[in-house]
This record gives structure tokens, sequence and C-alpha cells, in this order.
């Protein structure tokens, strides 16, 4: 049985930072995730009772929603975690009243512009030097994508 998402709480901020620094070039600190818990959203997956796999961490503000990190451990990618923590996320902003989520994404990041892409999120602008990158900084690529299922534009 594939493991359903759950809420995520500030009991799971230490577990969340630290999937975070072994994916991300700019990891979240565990005090920054307990501070957004508090006025967003997220939700994590933990398999059987294992450790965390994976999380989301959104926020919806009026009809809009917005993702501010996904990520799935390595290991276990390909399995269907983030489809299923980017559905939950989805599915509570647009009960919540948001018709659109927005989210930013490294250009570079070819498998998560793809994940995005088949997951129905376009690319609608650019950030340029938004990312701290090694050897300088990095352009974001801006995506939405519409949850209401009427296929609003993303276009304001």
């Amino acid at each position: 049985m594939e493991a359903e998402p759950r809420r995520a709480t500030a009991a799971d901020a230490e577990a969340i930072a630290a999937l975070d620094a072994r994916v991300n070039a700019s990891p979240w600190s565990a005090a920054a995730v307990r501070e957004t818990l508090q006025r967003a959203a997220g939700f994590v997956v933990h398999p059987h009772g294992a450790g965390l796999v994976g999380f989301v961490l959104f926020a919806v503000a009026a009809d809009d929603c917005e993702v501010f990190d996904i990520a799935v451990e390595p290991a276990c990618r390909r399995a269907g975690h983030a489809r299923r923590l980017l559905e939950a996320a989805l599915r509570e902003a647009a009960a919540a009243g948001a018709t659109r989520c927005f989210l930013e994404v490294r250009e570079s990041n070819t498998p998560a512009r793809a994940f995005y892409g088949a997951a129905g999120f376009a690319a609608t602008g650019r950030r340029r030097n938004y990312y701290r990158t090694a050897t300088g900084r990095e352009d974001a690529l801006l995506m939405c994508r519409d949850i209401t299922g009427e296929n609003r534009s993303c276009r304001s």
C-alpha cells in the first residue's frame, strides 16, 4: 500500500530541514520550517512508519497558492511521493479557495521542470539571478497551474 501524505507539524521541522539539506543547494533551516508551518501548510510522507521520505511546504493567500519547497529523498524518488505530496497540497489549496498555484524552479533543474510540466504547470516568467549557486547566481523560472479544473489563465 502506498503511503499517503499527512499534515506536517512543527515536530517535523528537524526532519524536513535535514532532508532539504541533503537535496537542496539552498536548504531551509529547521527554524525557518517551523516559522513557515505557523503561517502556512505542509505535508510529509512517512511510508510504513519509516523516516521522512518527502515533504511539501506551501501557502494560500486569497485565491493563490504558492509552493515554497518540495523534496523527496533521492533513494525514494520515482515512486510517486512527489506527485502525491503536490496533489495533497493542491487539493487543500483548492478547498481553501485558491484558483491557481505558483512556484519557482531553478532553470537548471531539468527533472523538476519536467515533473511540474507533467503536473500541468506552465512557465509564465523568470526571476533573474534568483538562486545562489556555487559559482554565482541562477535564474528561477516562474510556473503556474490552474487548480479549479476550469483551465483558467495564470496570467494576471
